[in-house]
């Protein structure tokens, strides 16, 4: 199994075989607590426009998702767990469109197949790799709105890749280091409306989930299937 880690929209546009786009702050954390409330489907799409468009031929709808780290005008939910409603999102199909992780999976062209990536599910993504057992992997950190890599995304695609060639892992380190640098921005006062401190420790809780998220085609658009592990 030949493992590869990729950095940002260059790396998505050049992962082959199996691909886990990862974006744990806090795009496929947030899509995983979404399933978890209940929600029936997620449509994970790259232009915010797309999202507008869906929500106007489907009122039922939900958007969720985020542009500089806050939710846009006319959305339901931002891009925090910690936000969402499980009453309003329950059976209902969310649109989601992020600055980071959504744009990896729409240019990932080159994947066999696609599942998310994020720590809240890390040991079923290990398993379902290892079920799956390609020649090919590719774990692709999409970072800071695609424009630099964070400590977090890194951190997860080595730790998948550790767990996979049976290297051991000190998740304890991990959550210190990305605490210190790209996660600071949760324990800012300023930001606890967008980016509140409870979103740190939801998508840092490790192996919450035993499920992944797999990309899947209907009618030409993108959506997220959940696969029990």
């Amino acid at each position: 199994m030949n493992i590869n880690i990729l950095q940002l929209l260059d790396g998505a546009k050049k992962a082959q075989g199996l691909t886990v786009i990862i974006d744990v702050f806090r795009a496929f954390s947030t899509a995983c607590y979404a399933f978890d409330f209940g929600a029936s489907k997620i449509i994970p799409v790259g232009d915010i426009n797309i999202s507008y468009l869906l929500k106007e031929q489907n009122q039922d709808f939900i958007l969720l998702g985020e542009r500089n780290e806050q939710k846009p005008p006319g959305f339901d939910f931002g891009n925090s767990p910690s936000l969402l409603v499980k009453e309003k999102i329950e059976g209902k199909t969310l649109v989601h469109t992020t600055s980071s992780g959504t744009q990896g999976i729409v240019n990932a062209k080159n994947a066999d197949e696609i599942i998310t990536g994020s720590f809240v599910n890390a040991r079923a993504i290990v398993q379902y790799i290892r079920q799956q057992k390609p020649r090919d992997v590719s774990l692709v950190c999409m970072g800071y709105a695609c424009e630099y890599p964070t400590d977090e995304d890194t951190l997860c695609a080595e730790f998948i890749k550790n767990e996979l060639s049976g290297i051991s892992n000190n998740y304890k380190k991990m959550i210190e280091t990305i605490k210190k640098g790209s996660g600071a921005r949760f324990f800012d006062p300023e930001k606890q409306d967008w980016s509140p401190k409870s979103d740190f420790d939801l998508c840092l809780n490790l192996n919450r989930f035993n499920f992944v998220l797999k990309v899947e085609k209907e009618n030409n658009v993108n959506y997220l299937r959940k696969i029990e592990i």
